[in-house]
């Protein structure tokens, strides 16, 4: 781990994001590793860009307000280090936090900062994450303590190949996480305590719940179709069995056209989900082709660079030589 980029995205936050750039720098910067600070400002109509600015760090802006996942994949694409480490810039989270996450990334794809229960803000927003978490355990086959925990450390090259798939909202912590679970990457979690943010959230429950929902139905469909389609195919099998029962039991031995109709339909259901897991394995391919073959282009690239290089500083030392062969005569 030489270089750890810290990316904070934000919209007018300038009240606040002068003193967490200060704090994560007072945090990490005895430790062992070199670091930088990118604020990307999503469209602020405040002066969170120019306070970011002033605290020292790297700001980029935003002409107008993309989203929060958006301004992380900006930071990520922007990020100069090996290792990026991802944080709220609303004063939820402490910096002091960070030196933990990144104690286990080497034997970790990623490091998540999990929320403790008393650091959920309302009631209700408990309950929903409690929903998402256990949806998304099932689906990944591994306990998730906290899918939508916005601090969290992770490799830069796995950060690159799954950004095509973050949304630019809010939901990029779920994709995230579900995404390198289900391509076979170690997940850790390291438990934190969260702040109170500094002024008012901009998660609204029923839009942005919602959405976390169509987002993990959208990774387990993309990455593991079969725990979505065979429940859904056995519930309606069961719904014809049930009908044809009620019906024998009211009417006699007949068979009602709803039971041939749910029965084909779970029929369907279960070889589109055979099709599904066909594509999503054909998907998965193409994902890890495409990362061998961007490491090996970028190696290939490096290797000609140095090449040119070389073959500058023969061409330098052949020039010297002819003109101190022309000093001579």
């Amino acid at each position: 781990m030489k270089l750890v980029t810290i990316i904070i995205p934000a919209m007018n936050e300038g009240e606040v994001i002068g003193n967490v750039v200060n704090n994560v720098r007072d945090a990490i910067q005895t430790q062992l590793f070199a670091f930088e600070i990118i604020v990307v400002d999503d469209g602020s109509s405040d002066q969170t860009g120019d306070r970011a600015l002033q605290a020292g760090a790297r700001v980029i802006r935003h002409h107008y307000n993309l989203g929060n996942g958006a301004a992380i994949k900006t930071g990520i694409r922007n990020a100069k280090g090996d290792v990026i480490v991802m944080m709220d810039g609303d004063g939820q989270h402490d910096p002091n936090d960070i030196p933990r996450l990144l104690e286990h990334i080497d034997q970790n794809g990623m490091v998540v900062g999990a929320r403790t229960k008393d650091s959920q803000s309302t009631w209700y927003r408990g309950v929903a994450n409690a929903v998402y978490n256990s949806l998304a355990s099932y689906i990944c086959s591994y306990k998730i303590p906290d899918l939508t925990s916005g601090l969290r450390a992770i490799r830069t090259d796995l950060a690159r190949r799954f950004l095509y798939l973050l949304p630019n909202t809010f939901s990029y912590p779920t994709t995230l996480t579900m995404a390198v679970f289900r391509a076979g990457h170690c997940v850790s979690y390291v438990p934190i305590q969260a702040a109170p943010r500094v002024g008012k959230s901009k998660i609204r429950l029923l839009r942005d719940g919602v959405r976390f929902l169509l987002i993990i139905f959208k990774i387990a469909t993309l990455y593991s179709p079969l725990k979505i389609f065979v429940p859904a195919s056995i519930f309606v099998a069961l719904l014809g069995f049930i009908w044809y029962v009620i019906t024998v039991l009211l009417v006699g031995p007949k068979l009602p056209p709803a039971t041939t109709i749910l029965m084909i339909s779970s029929v369907l259901m279960f070889f589109m989900g055979l099709i599904s897991e066909q594509i999503s394995q054909v998907h998965y391919a193409f994902s890890e082709n495409g990362q061998e073959e961007t490491s090996a282009t970028e190696e290939l690239t490096l290797m000609a660079q140095q090449q040119i290089n070389n073959e500058e500083v023969s061409v330098g030392i052949e020039q010297q030589l002819v003109l101190k062969n022309d000093d001579r005569s």
